[in-house]
């Protein structure tokens, strides 16, 4: 088979580019619009820059100066030569002074720190952090515009780490306005505007890496994380949308962590900044109880797959009154499901003092309900509510325990003395094996209550070769916690 080629004279040339033409007016607004259609979404969601949002928002955030008056050495130059440092060993300018004044006791000095916050309304009032104002002897407040005005504290929360100032402004002020942070998306872009290391004004750009953050900053720890720089000096300044809203209060940073940032979410905030506003303080209903999570272990052993363990009720509270027991598993308040003891403390201190809230329960495996009466959450009295830690007797599974006697109660501050403390426990023993520790406090096994080494040991000696033993251990730092082990 051959193949030809035939000529192309002029008129086929000019034939084919025509067609070529025609058809490429058709092609290319078909590919222009298809590629645009692909990206639209994306072109939105990258944005050329900040500018506009920047310029509406930074004049509503405010620098915070504050003076605070702490006690300090009073040695003189012990801040040069103190121990440890390079004059450990001579420190003739101390010795000097101490020669001729005499050592003097600690002595008071002034501290001077920054902050940002961002005003809330035309009346003055100012969002920031409690830290950041907290003991302050002097409060100044700079705006963008160069004003500075001295600030009042209207109120604060240590819990939230939160509080509400107040200038008296001579002008119209720019505010700024609390946002719906519940309707935040992980990956959307945020700014972040305030005063880093006294650098007024600074304003960076990020996204929300995550969301619900505990951290460990305190009971109600639900932060947002985010990529946006945040240093200090950035404390109380405002995280804001691409709506210009703020949905975040700037608050805390890892430090060994570069770019992570948190932020406490203006939902959070809009009711305690609200109760600051009214009345100064926050109030919080409070039940009376030490709580604690239920692991894979606890629910076995309550043969719940939920909920949050009891495992102390103070005397007086309206937990007792209403006859909750340590040992109770708290499954729902007022009907909404409980799963953490972090969103019970969240409910319950959402609940005025004097409401009345229905709790279901179960205790030793019956579900049941009581209505309790919550009253004032009172952060001082909640202090030192800690526990920890004769006779003794030694039982086959390598480990010895003792009763708790009066002395031992004091000592640990235990406000009963139920149970029996691990002594000692055997290198390579079954008690060992299973994780038991010396002062460990056994209250109970396998359910049942442990008063005595006497108990300890019936109930172990009732306990065949081979069965499981769950015991029921208070350790310190850690709560209840079940260990198991065979006999």
């Amino acid at each position: 088979m051959k193949f030809y080629r035939r000529p192309v004279g002029r008129l086929s040339l000019i034939i084919a580019a025509f067609g070529i033409l025609i058809t490429g007016m058709f092609i290319i607004p078909f590919i222009h619009t298809a590629s645009a259609a692909g990206t639209s979404e994306q072109t939105r969601m990258v944005p050329q820059n900040f500018t506009s949002l920047a310029g509406k928002a930074g004049p509503a955030v405010v620098n915070i100066r504050t003076v605070k008056t702490v006690e300090g050495e009073g040695q003189v130059f012990r801040h040069f030569f103190g121990p440890g440092g390079p004059g450990q060993q001579q420190r003739p300018f101390e010795d000097f002074f101490e020669r001729f004044f005499g050592q003097q006791g600690p002595r008071e000095f002034k501290r001077r720190s920054l902050g940002s916050g961002f005003i809330l309304d035309e009346q003055g009032h100012i969002v920031t952090n409690n830290h950041v104002i907290e003991n302050a002897d002097e409060i100044q407040v700079k705006l963008k515009n160069g004003k500075e005005y001295e600030a009042e504290i209207i109120g604060s929360d240590p819990s939230t780490d939160l509080a509400l100032i107040k200038i008296k402004p001579d002008e119209n002020l720019p505010t700024l306005s609390l946002g719906d942070s519940s309707k935040i998306k992980i990956g959307e872009w945020i700014l972040a505007i305030g005063n880093p290391f006294g650098l007024d004004h600074t304003v960076t750009a990020g996204i929300i890496s995550a969301k619900g953050r505990v951290i460990g900053a305190g009971p109600y720890d639900d932060f947002i994380q985010t990529d946006a720089s945040i240093n200090p000096g950035n404390s109380g300044g405002p995280l804001i949308n691409m709506q210009g809203e703020v949905i975040g209060i700037n608050t805390a940073i890892v430090a060994s962590g570069e770019g992570i940032g948190f932020a406490i979410p203006s939902n959070l905030a809009k009711d305690i900044i609200s109760q600051l506003k009214q009345s100064g303080e926050v109030t919080r209903g409070w039940l009376g109880v030490a709580i604690q999570e239920l692991n894979d272990e606890l629910k076995e052993y309550y043969n719940v797959d939920k909920g949050v363990l009891i495992s102390r009720v103070f005397e007086g509270d309206p937990a007792e009154k209403a006859g909750l027991k340590p040992n109770d598993v708290i499954m729902a308040i007022n009907g909404k499901p409980v799963d953490s003891p972090r969103q019970l403390s969240k409910l319950i201190a959402a609940i005025q003092p004097g409401e009345k809230v229905k709790i279901k329960f179960v205790r030793d495996g019956e579900t049941k309900n009581v209505t309790v009466t919550l009253t004032k959450r009172e952060e001082e009295k909640l202090a030192d509510r800690q526990q920890q830690p004769g006779e003794t007797e030694k039982a086959s599974l390598g480990m010895d325990v003792v009763n708790i006697t009066p002395e031992i109660a004091r000592q640990y501050n235990l406000e009963d003395a139920q149970g029996v403390i691990v002594s000692g426990v055997n290198p390579e023993s079954k008690a060992d094996e299973a994780g038991l520790k010396r002062g460990d406090i056994i209250r109970e096994i396998n359910h049942k209550p442990i008063s005595s080494v006497q108990d300890f040991q019936q109930v172990i000696n009732a306990v065949k070769d081979g069965e499981m033993l769950y015991f029921y251990t208070l350790r310190a730092r850690q709560g209840i916690i079940i260990i198991k082990m065979k006999k």
